[in-house]
């Protein structure tokens, strides 16, 4: 029984050499399909193009392995089997051109589909800030045969809220700058309605880091003005509060004595809608909004996934 000989150094030099030029090329066909994208329809001259440069990169894969080999071994000394190399490259071409392929493929989908959300939550929160400033012009507007002064003084402070929405870009942010953001609203609120609007906040230090959609707490909070407050006479208590649940953050507004808990109301608003729009965009299905009459009142919980 014979033995297996043992490689020569000529096959051990070109069982390195070749795989490394064709890790190489490898990257030269990454450069060729980001160049020339997947044409729709199909076109014959793409795929003439393809054969032609599958079988330069075949060639050049064998030229230059043999150049390297012949500054290692010396001239003559290369390993054989061109045909069967130029015969490896061609079909190496076709898979690693069709994985690129794919791989560019998903990645301009991933891109399309996050240029989709961007503009979505930039289509929905230019639709926020035109909402809230009637609402908030409306208290101006309301006050000025009362009271000149307040009207005043609302206005500035709806000029304040105004700017800081306009100037708010990022879809995220820390429950601390939304409730700078709701304090200043509240502010505006309470010289309408007084003593009439209450508010109590439970919202403790190590939360308001977290962060959540930008207006999210505002449109809870002018939801629960709108409904609660404004159609009363008697004083309406508004309570705010955030805690964990396991994962999630979890943010309460609750009123008492709300209108929309009432029979025969629409149901839920705009502004619950837009917000619901624009958590599905953020979170998809791992964020709720849930609004509805509880006893005494009426309730929206927003819950968030927390270490995205």
């Amino acid at each position: 029984m014979t033995q297996d000989r043992g490689w020569t150094l000529d096959e051990r030099v070109s069982a390195t050499v070749r795989p490394l030029v064709g890790l190489g090329l490898v990257l030269v066909i990454y450069g060729v399909v980001r160049r020339n994208p997947w044409p729709r329809p199909f076109r014959l001259r793409f795929a003439l193009m393809h054969i032609a440069i599958s079988a330069v990169l075949s060639a050049s894969w064998i030229v230059i392995s043999r150049l390297i080999e012949a500054l290692v071994l010396g001239w003559g000394q290369t390993v054989p089997y061109e045909r069967e190399f130029f015969l490896i490259g061609s079909v190496a071409y076709v898979i690693v051109a069709g994985i690129s392929y794919a791989v560019e493929s998903t990645a301009r989908a991933a891109r399309a589909e996050a240029v989709a959300a961007s503009t979505q939550l930039a289509a929905l929160r230019s639709q926020l800030h035109p909402h809230f400033l009637f609402n908030a012009l409306h208290t101006v507007v309301q006050l000025i045969p009362v009271n000149p002064t307040l009207a005043m003084e609302a206005a500035e402070l709806v000029a304040e809220l105004l700017r800081a929405s306009l100037e708010e870009q990022r879809d995220e942010v820390p429950l601390s700058d939304e409730w700078r953001f709701v304090s200043r609203y509240l502010a505006v609120e309470r010289i309408r309605f007084g003593d009439r609007l209450v508010v109590h906040e439970t919202l403790p230090s190590e939360l308001l880091h977290t962060p959540i959609p930008a207006f999210a707490l505002q449109t809870l909070v002018e939801n629960a003005v709108r409904h609660g407050a404004a159609p009363r006479v008697a004083p309406t208590t508004i309570s705010i509060s955030a805690r964990h649940r396991g994962s999630v953050f979890v943010l309460t507004v609750r009123n008492d004595g709300d209108e929309a808990a009432k029979p025969g109301h629409a149901g839920i608003g705009t502004g619950l809608t837009r917000l619901r729009e624009r958590l599905a965009v953020l979170y998809g299905n791992a964020a709720t909004l849930t609004a509805g009459p509880v006893e005494g009142g009426y309730e929206a919980v927003l819950t968030i996934p927390e270490g995205r």
